[in-house]
């Protein structure tokens, strides 16, 4: 695949109506709106901008959360939500700079030092549309993620040194490298859940060990060794603690890991679960359900997505290829999966009569850059939904080098009448051609060895006639024939055909 092109396949995401009525739903967002209105027409806070301890159990009560054991810090959890996503804003008081008993730092942070009242982000809830809700949410979101890449307060404290401090050096934690790594997983769930093409429903689950080796395991390592299968554990434990914290803001469902599998690796290994190995080189299906299950939310694609382009990345959504030109649209294909491009290459076709696809789909194919043979390769490929009534176009192009040969396999495909017979020059530009392509693509080895090897046996004296081929890849082609076919042979020709060509190309003005 071709480096510029785009990484990201589109996503289809619900209409904003129905992931606004979900995200109101969603308990932490929902608790933090119920804080937000509860403060009227205002609460004190102390000098950080939390409740006081005497609004506390009261917050808590208006929650409902007075049985729940957690209740005061699922309230606080919502209370950080609804303050930073503005739905509560803070006047607090500024101390006097010669006030001596700020000067002495003996304030103690529970004191009343200003106070809250619901903020303009509630207004916008209560009037705005499906826009302002999911702008709300998205902020939510945002603290969330923050507080799931936060390490727990009470390790924290069990950090302090002697002057009172958390010495940040000696912990095993970076902020920032934490909350790069939980934006990586989210990415990698985002992008699984893209090519499994689930329509916003996200109804295939990753496992976490999956998941987990998407992020340290080289693609091309296909046994990893115990020390990379550790490191696996190691980020496994990591996304277990952080998807526990995320699931209340409906950003993912998450089954967690199985508590079980841990102490049973601590006995095992004799160590600690970070350096164990949790699970087997091969976990069955029946068992998979125990090691973690993830999955994006239909929400959670949409949060996902708003975050990544806000960082700047293309993430394109279903549909958004309909009305843009043909180049646009077999650029972006040729990186899709099959299913996907075969989805999107309707939507476009649907917008346009068929003879005008077709003439454009063409003239769109035409170039000698280096990704204009994945263009004809997905020409090709859309050309194919079309009926009959695409006939004409591609007759028009029949005497074409570059388009001729595929005008030629669309009209044979068809039956249709009358098609001239390929002379050998365009057979062999089509053939350097189509593997220029598939090179690009880099999708299969096998296949295309299968294929080199095919179109090498079925053309005698191949390569003396192959490196005279005027394309701009045909070097490139013969070099990569050289390393793929399987017989040595022929491989050393394709080699020496290749050094032709470069010599015939360095050679000519």
């Amino acid at each position: 695949m071709a480096a510029d092109r785009l990484e990201l396949p589109p996503v289809r995401l619900l209409p904003e109506e129905e992931l606004a009525r979900l995200a109101l739903a969603v308990p932490l967002l929902d608790r933090a709106v119920r804080l937000a209105r509860w403060c009227a027409p205002h609460v004190t806070v102390d000098a950080m901008g939390e409740l006081t301890a005497q609004d506390v159990p009261r917050a808590v009560r208006e929650l409902g959360l007075e049985e729940q054991p957690d209740g005061p810090a699922d309230a606080a959890q919502a209370w950080g939500v609804a303050v930073d996503a503005g739905l509560v804003d803070l006047d607090i008081e500024d101390e006097d700079e010669d006030d001596e008993e700020a000067a002495a730092g003996s304030v103690a942070l529970d004191e009343p030092a200003g106070r809250a009242v619901p903020g303009a982000a509630l207004g916008r809830l209560d009037a705005g549309g499906p826009r302002e809700v999911l702008e709300v949410w998205l902020a939510a979101l945002d603290t969330a993620l923050a507080e799931a890449a936060t390490p727990d307060l009470d390790g924290l404290l069990e950090e302090l040194g002697p002057d009172g401090e958390v010495d940040l050096g000696s912990l095993d934690w970076d902020p920032e490298e934490e909350a790069e790594f939980l934006d990586g997983a989210l990415a990698n769930l985002y992008l699984f859940t893209a090519m499994e093409d689930s329509g916003g429903d996200a109804k295939d689950a990753v496992p976490l060990p999956v998941l987990a080796a998407s992020l340290v395991v080289p693609e091309d390592v296909e046994e990893p060794s115990d020390a990379l299968l550790e490191d696996v554990t190691e980020v496994m434990m990591r996304l277990d603690e952080h998807f526990r914290l995320l699931t209340t803001i409906g950003l993912l469902e998450y089954q967690p890991l199985d508590e079980a599998l841990i102490e049973e690796a601590e006995s095992e290994d004799d160590g600690p679960a970070e350096t164990a190995a949790v699970f087997p080189e091969e976990i069955g299906p029946e068992e998979v359900s125990r090691y973690g299950l993830v999955r994006l939310t239909p929400l959670g694609v949409y949060g996902v997505r708003s975050r990544m382009a806000d960082a700047g990345m293309h993430a394109p959504v279903a549909g958004d290829l309909a009305g843009e030109p043909a180049a646009v649209l077999l650029e972006a294909l040729f990186q899709y999966p099959d299913q996907i491009a075969r989805r999107e290459a309707d939507a476009w076709l649907g917008n346009r009569k068929p003879y005008d696809a077709a003439r454009e789909l063409l003239e769109a194919a035409r170039g000698e850059d280096r990704n204009a043979p994945g263009r004809r390769l997905v020409a090709q490929q859309t050309l194919s939904l079309l009926g009959d009534e695409a006939e004409p176009a591609l007759r028009e192009v029949l005497a074409d080098r570059q388009l001729g040969g595929l005008a030629r396999v669309w009209l044979t495909e068809r039956e249709a009448a009358d098609v001239p017979a390929p002379d050998e020059d365009m057979i062999f530009w089509l053939t350097v051609d189509t593997i220029a392509a598939q090179l690009d693509a880099d999708d299969d080895p096998e296949l295309l060895r299968e294929l080199v090897t095919d179109l090498v046996a079925r053309h005698d004296g191949f390569f003396t006639a192959a490196w005279r081929v005027d394309h701009p890849a045909t070097a490139d082609v013969l070099e990569a024939m050289g390393r793929i076919h399987p017989d040595k042979r022929l491989a050393k020709e394709a080699r020496k055909a290749a050094f032709k060509a470069r010599s015939a190309g360095t050679a000519a003005p």
